[in-house]
């Protein structure tokens, strides 16, 4: 049988990237906050009629760079990011022979929860 992943993840593997993932979405929660900053600028800018030009748009270019380059971080290690308001994370595993989704989100302590591939949050069961 096919998975649809390559990467699946014990329990203790995705614990042991929680540290780095909570600092990864606290860096995107600080990113997302400058780049809303900066759009206000360039809208305030570009409504104005002044040139967009310089440091407001090289600003915005590299707070989306870093915001790329940290999901590239999930990316690589097929770890799915579900939704980033809530830190909602997703690891592929194989519970019971079947591949699932271990899931956690940023204010839980540990990942306590998984769910089947296409159920969702929603039909989150306790490990």
């Amino acid at each position: 049988m096919g998975y649809l992943f390559k990467k699946h993840y014990t329990r203790d593997e995705a614990r042991g990237l929680l540290p780095s993932i909570r600092q990864w979405l606290q860096n995107l929660a600080g990113l997302r906050q400058a780049l809303a900053r900066h759009d206000q600028r360039l809208a305030g800018l570009l409504s104005g009629g002044s040139d967009a030009g310089g440091e407001t748009v090289n600003q915005w270019v590299e707070a989306m760079a870093d915001i790329k380059g940290i999901l590239s971080e999930f990316q690589k290690r097929e770890i799915q990011v579900k939704d980033l308001d809530r830190g909602l994370i997703d690891f592929p595993a194989i519970l019971g022979g079947k591949e699932v989704f271990l899931c956690w989100e940023q204010d839980e302590e540990d990942i306590e929860f998984w769910h089947d591939l296409s159920s969702g949050y929603a039909g989150r069961e306790r490990l």
